[in-house]
């Protein structure tokens, strides 16, 4: 019972991607804000000057220290700049999700979710 308690407050989407896959997600309504003092976003736009180092804090508050985040789908390619942090995640809430974009074709070869999968079934 005391696991259900602990899920039951995560609700929100976030995401971590380019700007067209993010528009798309806050446009079908996934965009929050937290209130102030802190106002935290629920999404982080990526660019080519986006420094990996923040994408790597975005990842880590979406996925350590927000407790509201149900969740968390990240553009393939971008996940490719935070591979570890991606692969070595492995609680189960948020569920991470790796996302094709406009400009970068998914690849299952590289989906995190995908080789856990297969290294359950021994391939």
């Amino acid at each position: 019972m005391a696991a259900t308690a602990t899920y039951k407050d995560r609700q929100l989407l976030a995401v971590i991607g380019d700007e067209d896959s993010v528009t798309g997600l806050l446009l079908a309504g996934i965009g929050h804000v937290t209130d102030p003092p802190d106002a935290q976003r629920n999404f982080l736009v990526v660019d080519s000057k986006t420094e990996n180092s923040e994408i790597e804090r975005a990842f880590q508050s979406f996925t350590q220290e927000r407790k509201d985040i149900a969740v968390l789908l990240i553009n393939q390619h971008v996940a490719e700049r935070i591979r570890h942090s991606v692969d070595t995640f492995a609680d189960p809430f948020p569920a991470v999700l790796e996302i094709p974009s406009k400009d970068h074709p998914y690849d299952p070869e590289k989906d995190s979710v995908l080789k856990r999968v297969r290294r359950l079934f021994g391939e």
